[in-house]
């Protein structure tokens, strides 16, 4: 397995691990599945801040971030989001995904790593947690997907001491 910077050639695989994700889980509560132009936007947007883990060509899932939120006093704070294709996950796979995409974050001077997470998703708090994040609140009801009202927790991850 590799990690390296997602291309514009990754796409249409991220494409298809995303919106699986979006069709058939309340990991997302997003409805809205994304295209293979958007996600090549992101990609060029994102630049070295966008990763994929890679077996025999075939990408197994994908870690990126992005701004927590806009004005200069969040600028060293990211948001990131890490998903997986099923035949990848609880192999490892996540854990050096994310610990690459940490060593970026460090380099490109982010200070602290945010997760929002699905209360649908306990194994995602779960894995957060064995990677050094701590749960820092949860907001009630804020999601709505298929009928169900679900919270989002937020936990994150102090990269730099200082």
């Amino acid at each position: 397995m590799i990690i390296r910077p997602a291309g514009a050639p990754d796409a249409p695989a991220i494409t298809r691990i995303t919106n699986a994700i979006i069709r058939e889980t309340l990991v997302t509560f997003t409805t809205d599945e994304r295209s293979a132009e958007q996600i090549a936007a992101d990609i060029e947007a994102r630049g070295n801040g966008y990763l994929v883990a890679e077996h025999d060509e075939h990408v197994l899932g994908f870690a990126t971030y992005a701004p927590f939120r806009a004005g200069p006093g969040y600028a060293q704070t990211c948001e990131h989001s890490i998903q997986l294709s099923p035949d990848a996950r609880e192999r490892g796979v996540g854990r050096v995904l994310m610990a690459a995409l940490e060593d970026v974050a460090r380099t490109d001077g982010v200070h602290v790593l945010v997760a929002g997470i699905s209360s649908a998703n306990p194994g995602a708090v779960a894995f957060h947690a064995a990677l050094g994040f701590s749960q820092v609140g949860c907001m009630p009801e804020v999601g709505f997907k298929w009928g169900q009202r679900l919270d989002l927790v937020l936990m994150q991850k102090i990269l730099s001491p200082e």
